[in-house]
């Protein structure tokens, strides 16, 4: 018997016949895998024995890190420092601005940043043309102000439980904010909602766990939302989704694509950061599933086993490395970089906290071929220093501006960078 027909065997028998057989069935599999089997195939036969009910016991064993660089300023000289690929350039765009999150920017040249930490919309624009904004005014203040998105020239603003509306002015400043609904969930470990239209011209919310893994109280949360543009038909587009704060969709497929954080505690290197294609009905696995099928020891799934959760889990396309913190994500759609940016898409990672080495603190692009993504490239790099022991930029927030420049963003020490190509 070989290999194969050793382990389907004993999947077979785990399944049907367990209670009785199941310390037999292991000595037998355990002799026949060891002459029969390589190392990677006994680690996906032990990965496989996944308990069902509480009949059998869970048992983990995890190894854990907590690091958390220092902040250090973001001076000139450290600026200069950075390394984007051959061709580009990269400067200042704004600075001293707060805990500077989530970017948004029209084709006027507006540019909008939330300072989260102050409640702010803030206004930034380059009125001469250097690069830099020369031009700051704060253009609304809502409590928590957080995700952005424009859409028939409206800015909408999205707090923990509020979406909010405004007019944009001929000079870049808001009406009025009108108050479309408060009915999104409370907040916990993610509060920080985001929000995006698709080609559809539907509403998106992305609403994080409350939590690392647990089973929420509350259906809402762990999801992507959608709504009318009035945020009235709120409903669950999908589900079993930590916390997707970036997404988007390709400008040539209209796929709709996002990025998941992975569950924290799990060890150095699960688990990682997934790019979703995000489909109507999906469940993404979170909190039991995660990776391409690996189970998350607690908490158990409810009213079902691992193995059906599993069969119902969406998988992701691509995989990050772990605890990168993956943030806002846009597909490039300006006319300054390559023609091969074309229908690429860049992603902010914040940065890692609980890891042995800092991962993430760095841009990358998503290259995508035929439509379909193929790989992650390092594009914006260098905001860890001293030997990784210190950082000078968590990265949240992209846009890309009007003039086809890739605006990115910086909560610890306020600064939005510009990278462009000359």
């Amino acid at each position: 018997m070989d290999c194969v027909l050793i382990i389907e065997f004993l999947n077979y028998t785990t399944t049907s016949m367990k209670k009785l057989l199941l310390p037999l069935v292991l000595i037998i599999g355990f002799i026949g895998l060891a002459i029969s089997c390589s190392t990677d195939d006994l680690t996906d036969f032990w990965d496989s024995i996944i308990p069902e009910t509480d009949d059998h016991h869970t048992q983990t064993q995890i190894n854990t890190y907590v690091f958390k660089p220092a902040v250090v300023d973001a001076t000139d000289e450290r600026v200069q420092q950075l390394r984007v690929p051959s061709g580009f350039a990269i400067q200042k765009f704004a600075e001293d601005l707060g805990e500077s999150r989530i970017l948004a920017a029209d084709n006027a040249g507006h540019v909008y940043v939330t300072n989260r930490e102050g409640g702010e919309v803030i206004l930034l624009e380059d009125t001469n043309g250097d690069g830099a904004a020369d031009r700051r005014e704060v253009v609304s203040t809502i409590e928590e102000a957080h995700g952005l998105a424009i859409y028939n020239n409206r800015l909408y603003i999205v707090t923990i439980q509020e979406i909010f509306a405004a007019t944009i002015n001929g000079d870049g400043t808001l009406g009025e904010p009108e108050l479309l609904t408060s009915s999104l969930p409370d907040g916990g470990q993610h509060p920080n909602r985001t929000i995006g239209f698709g080609p559809d011209g539907m509403m998106y919310v992305s609403v994080g766990s409350t939590c690392n893994a647990c089973i929420e109280p509350n259906e809402l949360h762990a999801t992507m939302l959608q709504a009318n543009p009035d945020a009235s038909g709120l409903r669950i587009y999908a589900e079993g989704l930590r916390n997707t704060i970036g997404f988007g969709w390709h400008p040539d497929t209209d796929m709709f694509w996002g990025m998941d954080h992975g569950i924290d505690m799990l060890g150095d290197d699960e688990s990682h950061e997934e790019l979703n294609h995000i489909v109507d009905g999906a469940n993404y696995g979170w909190p039991h599933i995660y990776d391409e099928g690996k189970y998350n020891a607690f908490p158990r799934p409810e009213d079902m086993t691992y193995q059906e959760y599993s069969a119902m889990s969406t998988f992701p396309e691509l995989m990050y490395t772990a605890h990168s913190a993956p943030m806002q994500m846009v597909f490039y759609s300006g006319d300054q970089f390559p023609s091969n940016y074309n229908g690429d898409a860049f992603v902010a990672f914040r940065g890692s906290w609980n890891r042995s080495t800092p991962s993430g603190y760095k841009v990358s692009r998503i290259v995508f071929e035929n439509g379909q993504p193929a790989r992650f490239e390092d594009f914006l790099t260098g905001f860890l220093v001293d030997d990784n022991n210190a950082h000078f930029g968590r990265l949240v927030g992209l846009a890309v501006h009007s003039d086809g420049s890739l605006l990115v963003s910086d909560d610890t020490n306020g600064v939005i960078y510009r990278v462009s190509h000359p």
